[in-house]
């Protein structure tokens, strides 16, 4: 009978747990089954008693609220508070600015598919899509890379000036102010594509756009400066730099030294101007060198109280034109041989009027705040798009040499080796486009999701950066002689740039992701913490209790959902339907609920150390990053209408993702501090083991198949790049070449066919083709496809040389 009764308490606690039940329902059930279990297990009356006091005890506490703040609430907020880890001003600021999207509900544990999948679909508008056909793929056949990065170290002026003529520098502007008011999927369409070709023409279209001037302008600009400015910055009347790094302040901003004191000053003829003196060094800053309009952040000083009894107002933003007296531009960095304007820039005593300031005086002290507001956007955009486009070529053209590339009379794509690299090229590319698109999706809802704009940033020019690598080895000797045929070398040495900016992706990974998503993105502590900080202690006991034992039954529910979908594998979960990937939701939904438990145990156990246990925050990171990009990826491939033909690049990719997700848990787990929490939180996540494994070896040959195989699924995953028609071109003869080896391969099986029969025996290729067009072994046409073709191949495969004289300036 006791087996029977604990049973039927296990049935109870996992509904509960799936109703997402109160604190009064555990109550509620322990005051039914305590009392059995007691009487079942034949206790003596003594002891029964004992048993029954307490559970009164426990159940009026915890369950008459007044009591329950005045005994447990009011002593845990205090607790609390002072365990609670100290969170400096700017910090404060990240994790104020932006919205929680899908974050919240991965961080709930229990996903709403339907409500992901009835997200819109990312379509861009026909003037959007007509700018990309016609303007965008006009300004890609102007491009000649090797002359940018090599001759000039710049874009060539009649570049720049269809750049700015065609609106470029005005694709968020709203049309009042002559831009093109795109979206953000539009941004980010033409961003990828520029880098597909062009990594210099992409930086200088996306930065403009990009947190700076125009977005901080179109946010928080008086009246008076956006018709200043905005109008003069969509035509390229202006170029505009935002300077915030400088020598002692990268990933610390709240560090910047540079400064401003409020005085008064003589500005323009007029004397006694209320103003600022500026003093400052910046460095890294793009667009600096040609810049005419210079955004900068500094800590604005009030010593002698001109503007009120504050002497330290904080973070400020000004707008300076360059050719202000004091103000130096001009000099450049070279990074890692790119081309995109970016260099240094230092002012001395620059005095400027109070209404240079960013909002006018009422934004003092809000810099940082408005940076953030402003990064979730523009950190969302430019980096994911242009390290997708740059992977997009990588994928195309790997896909191509690789089938045209032949060596011991096989192409190389068909050895092992390489299959394994294609088989990872094409996978990320399309999780990467699918992140890209997804939040491109949320940015155009009216979202700020500055979590996943880390999550996006951080995972494309990471896997960017893999796949570069990856289309090396491929190509061999032919990706490291550099010259106008190498398309890889130059996206080989930038992509650093990417890793680096907007947020270092090494700090990124392991501060940023979970560290600002377990406070914003969690359903109850961001409320927990607002009531530690609520100086009303009436109102922040009532706060922090609700919050808190929401919080508990939300932890007791995951915690009992996580072990018996690890017990089940996660089948039986309600989730969309779909043969292909009812699995991977199911899996996922899994993993949701293990990533709720293991965050809640994380802050529980590690309190304030979380925050130095970046190794810690980086794996659980890693669990909530690659959840979103799943998410992604089935989103994708529902909109693009389940084709069939793409589902080996969907499972090689959720396949991949999923036991990574599974392998940063394990690394959780293993290094742990608390090792009486690791085994229980293993034992809950993973009670029959870890049971899934990477892309199998036949999965990645069918994904380097396709990338190999001209086609609707090889254009699908490489739409929105640019690809050149001219065979002069390096990838436009890669291209041609392609579609040439695929229709010559039975011409050179004639031709061979001959030879053995000993027909023809010449040793030179060429001379082979017109020998076994003059025996008949084929015909004219043939003799001149099989020529072409061979013309088409030795293009693809030969490298660049130059004479010594030619290489003195070679970077």
């Amino acid at each position: 009978m006791i087996i029977l009764t604990m049973l039927a308490a296990l049935a109870v606690v996992m509904l509960l747990a799936f109703m997402r039940a109160s604190i009064w329902s555990w109550l509620l059930a322990m005051i039914v089954f305590v009392p059995v279990l007691a009487i079942q297990s034949q206790l003596s009356a003594d002891v029964f008693q004992v048993v029954i006091i307490a559970l009164v005890v426990v159940v009026a506490v915890l369950g008459i609220p007044t009591l329950r703040r005045l005994l447990v609430s009011r002593i845990i907020l205090k607790v609390f508070r002072n365990i609670l880890p100290q969170i400096s001003q700017t910090e404060q600021e990240a994790l104020d600015a932006g919205t929680v999207w899908w974050d919240g509900d991965l961080f709930s544990g229990q996903p709403n598919w339907n409500k992901l999948l009835s997200y819109p679909k990312a379509v861009l508008s026909a003037k959007e899509q007509a700018f990309l056909d016609n303007e965008t793929e006009q300004l890609c056949a102007m491009l000649d890379d090797w002359d940018i990065t090599h001759v000039r170290q710049d874009l060539p002026p009649q570049v720049w000036q269809f750049i700015k003529d065609k609106g470029f520098f005005g694709m968020i502007f709203p049309q009042v102010y002559g831009g093109l008011q795109f979206s953000a999927l539009a941004h980010s369409a033409v961003v990828a594509k520029l880098a597909s070709r062009s990594a210099t023409a992409a930086v200088t279209v996306m930065v403009p756009n990009s947190l700076g001037p125009a977005e901080l302008l179109l946010h928080y600009g008086t009246p008076q400066q956006k018709e200043k400015y905005l109008r003069r910055l969509a035509q390229g009347k202006e170029v505009p730099c935002f300077a915030l790094t400088g020598p002692f302040a990268g990933s610390d901003a709240g560090a910047i030294p540079d400064y401003g004191i409020v005085c008064h000053g003589e500005f323009n003829g007029q004397t006694n101007v209320l103003g600022i003196r500026l003093n400052w060094e910046k460095r890294y800053i793009t667009l600096s060198p040609v810049a005419t309009l210079l955004g900068l952040a500094f800590k604005l000083h009030d010593p002698d109280h001109l503007l009120s009894a504050e002497s330290e107002r904080g973070i400020t933003l000004a707008l300076i034109p360059t050719d202000t007296p004091g103000v130096q531009v001009g000099r450049r960095h070279f990074p890692l041989n790119s081309a995109f304007q970016n260099g240094p820039t230092q002012g001395k005593d620059v005095f400027v009027p109070m209404e240079y300031i960013i909002g006018g005086p009422e934004y003092i002290g809000q810099g940082w705040r408005m940076l953030m507001e402003c990064l979730a956007a523009g950190r969302s955009i430019s980096l994911p798009a242009s390290a997708t486009g740059a992977s997009k070529m990588a994928a195309r053209t790997c896909g191509a040499y690789s089938r045209v590339r032949k060596q011991f009379r096989l192409p190389i794509g068909k050895f092992e080796g390489v299959e394994e690299a294609l088989a990872r090229i094409g996978g990320n590319v399309y999780m990467m486009d699918a992140a890209r698109t997804l939040t491109t999706v949320a940015l155009d809802m009216g979202e700020k999701p500055s979590v996943i704009s880390a999550i996006v940033k951080y995972h494309c020019t990471d896997r960017a950066r893999l796949i570069i690598n990856d289309a090396m080895d491929v190509h061999g000797g032919k990706g490291i002689c550099m010259g106008p045929s190498n398309y890889l070398a130059r996206g080989y040495q930038q992509t650093p740039i990417g890793i680096t900016v907007e947020g270092a992706n090494i700090l990124t990974r392991s501060m940023i992701i979970f560290g600002q998503g377990a406070i914003r993105s969690h359903p109850y502590v961001l409320k927990e913490i607002q009531a530690a900080h609520d100086p009303d202690a009436k109102r922040a006991v009532h706060t922090f209790d609700a919050a808190l034992f929401a919080h508990i039954s939300f932890s007791l529910s995951n915690a009992v959902r996580a072990w018996l979908f690890g017990l089940t594998g996660g089948h039986g979960i309600p989730v969309p339907d779909g043969a292909a990937t009812q699995r991977y939701y199911q899996q996922l939904t899994r993993y949701a609920a293990a990533f709720a438990l293991a965050a809640d145990v994380a802050m529980l156990v590690l309190g304030g150390t979380l925050k130095r246990r970046e190794k810690i925050s980086a794996r659980l990171g890693d669990v909530l990053s690659l959840l979103y990009m799943c998410s992604a990826t089935l989103k994708r491939f529902e909109d693009d209408g389940r084709p069939d033909s793409d589902l080996p690049l969907l499972h090689w990719s959720m396949q991949d993702a999923l036991h990574k997700i599974q392998t940063a848990f394990d690394g959780v787990l293993q290094n742990f501090p608390s090792r009486f929490a690791a085994l229980i939180l293993r034992a809950l996540i993973f009670p029959i083991g870890r049971c899934l494994a990477p892309p199998s070896d036949e999965l990645g040959h069918q994904v380097a198949a396709l990338l190999m195989q001209p086609g609707a699924t090889r254009n699908r995953l490489t739409s929105g790049m640019y690809v050149p028609g001219n065979e002069s071109d390096a990838v436009g003869a890669l291209e041609a070449a392609l579609l040439s080896t695929l229709n010559c391969e039975p011409l050179q099986a004639k031709v061979e066919a001959a030879r053995k029969a000993g027909k023809v025996n010449a040793l030179d290729e060429l001379a082979r083709i017109a020998e076994a067009g003059e025996h008949g072994a084929i015909n004219a046409q043939e003799t001149q496809m099989l020529e072409r073709d061979y013309i088409l191949r030795r293009k693809v495969i030969m490298v660049d040389d130059f004479a010594p004289e030619e290489l003195r300036s070679v970077g």
